[in-house]
């Protein structure tokens, strides 16, 4: 088994409340779930207006069809362009 982790943290310059914040997330994360056969959830920063963070898993059998799915997931936040992605980071575990 092969499980992939993913963490975004981003920042949305534009936004003034919690509330713009969890329009702007609910937004990606609906869009992510709907493409993509992966969890997404925010998991970090929840009380900051401006900044998020966004872990994403997959889970499968082929180390490259995982890290290949979540290179996928991030290209297609970035060009949603909703907010600028600060740091990415991945991490592929085999158990």
């Amino acid at each position: 088994m092969v499980v992939g982790i993913c963490r975004i943290d981003f920042r949305i310059p534009e936004n003034h409340s919690l509330k713009g914040k969890r329009h702007v997330l609910r937004k990606i994360i609906d869009r992510v779930r709907h493409r993509f056969n992966v969890s997404i959830s925010e998991v970090g920063n929840q009380d900051l207006w401006q900044m998020a963070q966004l872990g994403i898993c997959a889970v499968g059998n082929d180390r490259r069809h995982i890290n290949s799915s979540l290179d996928k997931v991030i290209d297609f936040i970035e060009k949603m362009q909703l907010g600028e992605m600060v740091h990415t980071e991945m991490e592929i575990l085999s158990v």
